[in-house]
């Protein structure tokens, strides 16, 4: 009777360790189901209620490349590739000077162009035995667009318009003497990746992927040339590029010569302005000429990708470069026209000129606290 007992009471006491168990794990199901719907809230209340200057970019899927009618596409636009993308946040137009002296007025940044040069440093991205500049020419600048007095043969020298000028940084666009002044909501430009990324890091922001910014720009316009479709003769209308021989006059048929205000021009169908011309940008992914054909081989659609895993341009052997997209003030639709949504081109990590800007993204889970 004794042993009985003492197995009922040990039955009875292992009852209610799974009683309790029991309740512990439905109440654990429980929180995590109320903390899920908070999460889910939130996320939903700041789709709907987006950060100052940005909005909700809605995922979805599209053809990354070239359409095949675009009769100016490179190779390196080429082939076309599923991509599936989650919806993100974009800033609305390209970080303005204003928006960008603010991140250098409260954290004391300091961009490349303005920093003293670091010879043992640049010389690992020249050929071996390149001698040293002259210190006179050894100094902080950037590069700056010059036109050329007559036609030029050979568009793909383009050392022919461009010139490394000396004291040239954001706060002096077009010379060592100009301002911002006046230009505080124009994007901002002699900015290299690495500052892009300071300021991404302030703002609590991040730079686009590649396909990002493309599915961004084409706003469901998936089989079209530009954002806007395939009429050409909306581009003065659409974009601020460049009209005329280049680079020997523009005849300023959109209003500009150089950057314009954003939101001169119209938004795409997602609300986005100046996706095309006015300055590239930069996205977070490796220039690499591989990289599309490497896509298309594969049977699926990439889900959120970030590009290749390293860069590779035969043309530049000893540069690293990140794919910028948009095109520039400086595009023309008798030389490159990558104005054209799928166009791409590379830019190294530390270099900064007068037609390269950014925009940030962000998602959900960046932005709830």
């Amino acid at each position: 009777m004794k042993t009985i007992k003492h197995l009922g009471i040990i039955v009875t006491g292992l009852l209610i360790v799974v009683a309790c168990k029991d309740k512990k794990t439905e109440t654990n199901e429980t929180e995590a189901t109320m903390s899920n719907k908070v999460s889910q809230d939130k996320t939903d209340h700041i789709k709907t209620n987006p950060p100052n200057g940005m909005i909700w970019i809605p995922g979805g899927s599209f053809m990354q490349g070239a359409v095949p009618h675009d009769n100016m596409a490179m190779q390196q636009e080429k082939p076309q590739h599923p991509v599936t993308v989650d919806g993100f946040f974009m800033d609305i137009t390209e970080v303005t000077n204003a928006q960008f002296s603010k991140f250098v007025e409260e954290t004391g940044y300091i961009t490349i162009a303005e920093r003293e040069i670091d010879w043992e440093e640049m010389k690992k991205q020249l050929p071996e035995g390149t001698p040293k500049p002259h210190d006179s020419i050894l100094q902080p600048g950037s590069l700056l667009f010059k036109k050329s007095k007559s036609s030029l043969p050979n568009l793909y020298d383009f050392s022919q318009w461009w010139q490394w000028s000396i004291g040239v940084n954001w706060r002096h666009p077009s010379g060592p003497k100009s301002t911002i002044e006046g230009k505080e909501n124009h994007p901002v430009v002699h900015v290299s990746f690495e500052d892009a990324e300071a300021y991404c890091k302030w703002a609590g922001r991040r730079l686009p992927t590649e396909a990002e910014w493309e599915y961004a720009a084409r706003a469901n316009k998936n089989n079209t040339t530009y954002f806007w479709g395939d009429d050409k003769s909306q581009l003065s209308k659409m974009v601020n590029s460049w009209e005329g021989e280049f680079p020997v006059g523009n005849t300023l048929e959109d209003g500009f010569e150089r950057t314009a205000p954003v939101k001169s021009y119209l938004p795409n169908d997602f609300g986005l302005f100046d996706m095309a011309g006015n300055v590239w940008e930069f996205t977070s992914d490796w220039y690499n000429l591989r990289y599309y054909d490497e896509r298309a081989t594969s049977n699926t659609a990439a889900i959120n990708p970030t590009g290749a895993t390293k860069p590779y341009n035969p043309n530049n052997p000893y540069i690293e470069e990140k794919v910028i997209k948009g095109g520039s003030f400086l595009c023309s639709d008798s030389y490159c026209a990558s104005y054209r949504v799928s166009s791409r081109m590379g830019t190294s990590l530390d270099s900064s000129s007068e037609h390269v800007g950014f925009r940030t993204v962000a998602t959900p889970e960046m932005l709830i606290k």
